[in-house]
């Protein structure tokens, strides 16, 4: 068996990370618990989102409107749980209780039922927060309702002066590769808009994390495809999604090791701002950490039966997105 190096690394998510693992003072990766649980996690069956990343909804036969759609979701898939309460948000929707990220979907779903031109860019420009309170009603108030206010003004001003107002028009002008020396649809994503761009500064080095952008990308690869005109044809330069589970799971599995300073602030709730070196460190490592487990569980799993990072992504944040064990908190708009 033979150890392949992912071209994922020539890539600038995990060329940046690997820039700066080595100068953590707060993270650390275990490389003798990637070996450990590679060599039981290789031989699972990897499965991909049940329903894909369309979720559980009817979107309908138009493949514009599901681009549309997921983008929309991604532009807005953060913060689900009250910072203060710890409530997560809620809702009622088709006979069922939806939480988290499946309720804002469900939100959509409804709007769009109800006539609210969800999809399109001039009505995101200019849409109120009272309309917001109005399309995501639930058992809570939204959080950070006023940041996506911002946010879709900001990504329906580009949709409604560049792309004809929808986002499948933007997606269906760019190459089906997420890096095409700055024409690629991940690059362009990022570049014309800005809400996709998650990038940080460690101590003067930019440490790229991208991770809505991917996992949007990731989303229509898997919800579209190539028969309805989307599938990347690079997906082995992708990266896992940052966020707060899967540095859970990690932690969890003793891949990733935490200083005991940042190990209680997580344990005791404590906010880990959004830059500071102990969140950025906590993301950097995950990316890296999966990276380098996805290596060694392939090595083990043969050639033919290779994954890509995505998977081990959703390996992990299958089985520890319900778990009691506590993540990190932060105050961010990108994950």
């Amino acid at each position: 068996m033979t150890r392949k190096t992912l071209p994922a690394w020539g890539r600038p998510v995990l060329a940046s990370v690997s820039n700066i693992v080595g100068m953590t003072r707060h993270v650390q990766t275990s490389p003798s618990s990637i070996e450990r649980i590679a060599d039981w996690m290789a031989f699972e069956s990897f499965e991909r989102p049940r329903g894909g990343p369309a979720g559980p909804f009817d979107w309908g036969d138009d493949a514009n409107d599901l681009i549309d759609a997921t983008m929309l979701k991604a532009s807005l898939d953060f913060a689900f749980t009250d910072f203060e309460s710890r409530v997560k948000f809620e809702v009622e929707y088709q006979g069922r209780r939806w939480s988290d990220s499946e309720a804002m979907f469900a939100c959509i779903h409804r709007a769009l039922a109800d006539g609210v031109p969800m999809l399109d860019g001039g009505y995101l420009a200019s849409v109120r927060r009272s309309d917001l309170e109005r399309i995501f009603e639930g058992n809570i108030e939204m959080p950070m309702l006023d940041e996506r206010v911002e946010i879709l003004h900001q990504v329906g001003a580009v949709l409604a002066s560049n792309h004809h107002g929808r986002f499948h028009r933007f997606i269906r002008s760019c190459p089906d590769v997420m890096y095409a020396d700055g024409d690629g649809v991940l690059e362009r994503l990022v570049a014309e808009f800005p809400r996709f761009d998650d990038a940080s500064d460690y101590h003067g080095r930019t440490v790229v994390i991208h991770k809505l952008a991917q996992l949007a990308l990731w989303s229509l690869h898997l919800a579209v495809g190539e028969e309805r005109g989307f599938a990347l044809r690079d997906l082995d330069h992708m990266t896992a999604f940052a966020d707060y589970i899967v540095p859970v799971a990690l932690r969890v599995m003793g891949i990733l090791e935490y200083s005991d300073e940042l190990e209680a602030r997580i344990m005791e709730g404590d906010m880990i701002p959004r830059d500071s070196d102990e969140e950025i460190e906590i993301r950097a490592h995950s990316l890296y950490a999966t990276a380098l487990l996805t290596e060694a569980i392939n090595e083990r799993r043969g050639e033919g039966r290779w994954l890509v990072i995505p998977e081990i992504d959703f390996r992990l944040w299958n089985a520890y997105h319900a778990t009691t064990w506590p993540h990190h908190l932060t105050r961010t708009v990108m994950y």
